[in-house]
């Protein structure tokens, strides 16, 4: 089986008002402290109130899971000594002022970009999957495009900004849509032609480098994986494992439908980017744009299509029965966005939402 990885950024919070705090230093100091130069999961993001962690590739559903407990609750552990909680949300709830991490990398960014940088603390959910070459990494992006803003319905956990209701469900992917790179992609066809497209946005010198290339998935600089970037960061675990398995299925379904001779989709990068906007802004209320006739459909019935689109891979892998149930819960129970704003409705304010789901970002999968 495929190996899978997994990376989320966290917000980091004040633990009584819930007001984001540019702690992210004081962490990571307090991690190497701990593991005495023996390397740990966690790393610095743009702005100092995110902390990233990283979890070992796996290729048992069950490890992954496990994995993203343990660095959940090692988070939770280093920010509470640093006077801090972390949290799964893809925006902060209560406004925040701009706090962009030291170091050359980021202060570039600053200057070239200005206010979208300031503006980004946007926490985003990361899923690497392994693949065996950088060709069938390209067959695998090519056949993946039109299923990627499923996963950004599933995921959406960030309907709250600057202490506003966005009436969207992941107000974050309209923000992290502001650099110049997000974004669906073309067909590439090769991964000659993949690394070609690379080197020409590179020369245009409106990215610092390749890591600025923010496709909503793409090969990997560091590892022979395909990263799949377009989903929130998810408020409960359980999701965040959901939305690996079913990143997994994607890439096992495209590599098979790719040996099989089977063309990729050939919607244009509009469509995609319609049927983007409406995951983000409807969740899984209302209609979403369906991958296969790109037309409005039903939002359970495009995730029952996404489920039916992979279900050969999800037997494969011993996977069918958590997904189907998974899925079913998510359906019913609600996306992030849902149960953030179901928080307010019954505790009246977004530092009350902030503080319960502190307490649901340390559960473990359910």
């Amino acid at each position: 089986m495929r190996s899978v990885g997994v990376e989320e950024e966290l917000l980091l919070v004040d633990p009584r008002s819930g007001e984001p705090r540019a702690l992210s230093e004081e962490v990571l100091a307090i991690a190497a402290r701990h593991h005495q130069g023996q390397g740990h999961a966690y790393t610095k993001e743009l702005h100092g109130q995110q902390l990233e962690f990283g979890t070992e590739p796996r290729t048992v559903m069950s490890e992954v899971a496990a994995e993203i407990e343990r660095c959940r609750a090692g988070a939770a552990r280093l920010a509470a000594e640093a006077g801090a909680a972390v949290v799964a949300l893809a925006t902060s709830p209560l406004p925040v002022g701009p706090a962009v991490t030291e170091g050359r990398r980021y202060r570039w960014i600053q200057e070239h970009y200005g206010l979208t940088a300031l503006e980004q603390l946007t926490c985003g959910c990361h899923v690497h999957v392994s693949v065996a070459s950088d060709e069938e990494g390209v067959a695998v992006l090519d056949r993946m495009r039109p299923w990627l803003s499923v996963l950004v319905a599933l995921s959406a956990n960030s309907p709250f900004w600057h202490g506003k209701d966005t009436e969207y469900h992941s107000y974050r992917s309209r923000v992290w849509g502001r650099w110049p790179s997000v974004g669906p992609v073309e067909l590439f066809g090769s991964a000659d032609r993949y690394h070609e497209r690379a080197r020409e946005l590179l020369a245009t010198g409106v990215l610092q480098d390749e890591g600025m290339l923010y496709f909503d998935a793409r090969l990997s600089r560091h590892y022979p994986t395909v990263e799949i970037r377009a989903a929130d960061v998810c408020l409960d675990a359980s999701t965040t494992v959901l939305v690996a398995t079913l990143a997994r299925a994607l890439v096992d379904t495209a590599a098979r439908h790719w040996r099989e001779g089977r063309p990729p989709a050939r919607h244009g990068i509009g469509l995609l980017r319609a049927a983007a906007w409406r995951a983000a802004r409807s969740g899984l209320d209302g209609e979403l744009v369906h991958p296969r006739t790109m037309r409005p459909a039903p939002a359970e019935q495009v995730v029952q299509a996404l489920f039916q689109h992979v279900e050969e891979a999800l037997d494969e892998n011993g996977d069918h029965a958590h997904a189907s149930k998974a899925l079913d819960d998510l359906v019913s129970g609600g996306n992030g966005a849902r149960v953030q704003r179901r928080l307010l409705r019954r505790h009246g304010t977004l530092g009350a939402v902030v503080a319960e789901c502190v307490r649901r970002t340390q559960e473990g999968v359910r």
